[in-house]
């Protein structure tokens, strides 16, 4: 007598989603001592090493907060490092504004775009434009200059929101 076993496999289309099997499936357990979560964030055990922690997700936090690319290289090795890395990503920087096309050379980002047209600019304005358009903006829409005008104390807003935009965007590149 033939003794048939069941397959979840026979027929079209399949009746089960692919990788599902019957068995037990293998966890990886977090390698963090004491944790019994599933460890699925892997982590580098050291730099440009390809063995891996996996750990779970909040110590996966935990230990990327600690994480210090640099650790080991003195001032000048950790700064040749970097300036290679920006040097082989510049590429991919330069062509940034055909991510969205959107408007602008792509060193500027969709916010400050919207900034630099409430301050009536171009897209290539330098800071120096940018302060001078936010003073005269501000000057000629502040409440004290018109007061009681609800349309110029919601353009003065604007401008200086404008103005914050592009002025922590200016500190960012400065640094």
């Amino acid at each position: 007598m033939a003794r048939f076993t069941r397959s979840n496999d026979w027929g079209f289309p399949r009746w089960r989603g692919y990788g599902s099997e019957r068995g037990a499936t293998q966890v990886r357990m977090c390698d963090r001592h004491g944790c019994d979560r599933p460890g699925d964030c892997p982590a580098p055990k050291s730099p440009n090493s390809p063995e891996r922690w996996y750990f779970c997700q909040e110590h996966a936090g935990e230990y990327n907060r600690g994480w210090d690319y640099f650790q080991g290289l003195s001032a000048e090795e950790a700064a040749a490092r970097e300036a290679g890395e920006r040097r082989d990503a510049s590429g991919y920087a330069s062509a940034s504004q055909y991510g969205w096309g959107g408007p602008g050379d792509g060193t500027r980002s969709r916010d400050e775009m919207r900034a630099l047209a409430v301050l009536e600019l171009e897209s290539d304005a330098s800071f120096d434009e940018v302060k001078a358009a936010w003073r005269r903006l501000a000057k000629a829409n502040h409440p004290d200059v018109k007061p009681g005008d609800a349309d110029a104390a919601d353009r003065f807003r604007a401008v200086q929101t404008a103005w914050d935009v592009l002025r922590q965007a200016e500190e960012r590149r400065a640094a």
